[in-house]
């Protein structure tokens, strides 16, 4: 039988703290076995951030068939919230590397059908954290939609709000000039801090309605 190849993974939330203990612990698990530690992955970065170095070099090297199994002390070092856990889980499952949680005694291993069971439970648990998610931002956008139709939708500075994204402002005039120019869009973009599809439209929304002013008095 092959040794088996873990991938310790660590998570800190500030510079301040370390994960000496997190990773001194998996270590140790992984030598009372005879496992290899085919690498130690350290993320100094809050639990919600949507990028963590570490963790994605360990997926790389999941997806590339390096480790199998990845190990963590506890499940909030591991995802930014229980459904991004679930689901990174289940890659590891179907790419067949065991996640264990150390300290939670969750095993994802098919001869274990509790840590099978548990897994169970969290996508439950995570299917309902999602559905709470949406029900809460729908009902802030319908209660949203329903103060400003009735004129007391207000913005901390007092100002009613407009239901939808803000608008990009920006001079029409000014790149329009700049396109006379010879600039390209994109630089004329970079310079106006605007995406380049918005001056396209909105140039040519300014173009049409001068050549529309120009025919009205033309007729007249």
């Amino acid at each position: 039988m092959s040794t088996i190849r873990a991938a310790i993974y660590a998570r800190v939330s500030t510079s301040d703290q370390d994960c000496q203990m997190q990773v001194a612990e998996l270590r140790q698990y992984c030598a009372t076995r005879g496992w290899h530690v085919f690498g130690e992955y350290i993320d100094t970065i809050s639990g919600t951030q949507s990028s963590r170095p570490g963790r994605d070099k360990l997926m790389n090297h999941v997806r590339a068939r390096h480790v199998d199994a990845v190990l963590v002390w506890k499940l909030d070092r591991w995802g930014r919230s229980l459904a991004d856990s679930v689901i990174t889980m289940q890659e590891l499952a179907s790419a067949g590397v065991r996640f264990i949680c150390t300290t939670q005694g969750l095993d994802t291993d098919d001869s274990n059908p509790m840590g099978r069971a548990m897994l169970g439970m969290l996508q439950v648990f995570a299917q309902f954290e999602r559905d709470m998610i949406n029900e809460r931002v729908n009902a802030g956008v319908k209660r949203y939609q329903a103060e400003h139709a009735a004129g007391r939708a207000r913005s901390k500075s007092g100002k009613n709000l407009p239901i939808g994204r803000p608008k990009n402002i920006f001079r029409v005039d000014e790149a329009i000039r700049m396109r006379g120019e010879g600039l390209s869009w994109r630089k004329i973009a970079k310079q106006l801090g605007v995406p380049e599809a918005t001056i396209r439209s909105r140039c040519a929304e300014n173009r049409s309605s001068d050549t529309e002013k120009i025919a009205s008095k033309q007729v007249a």
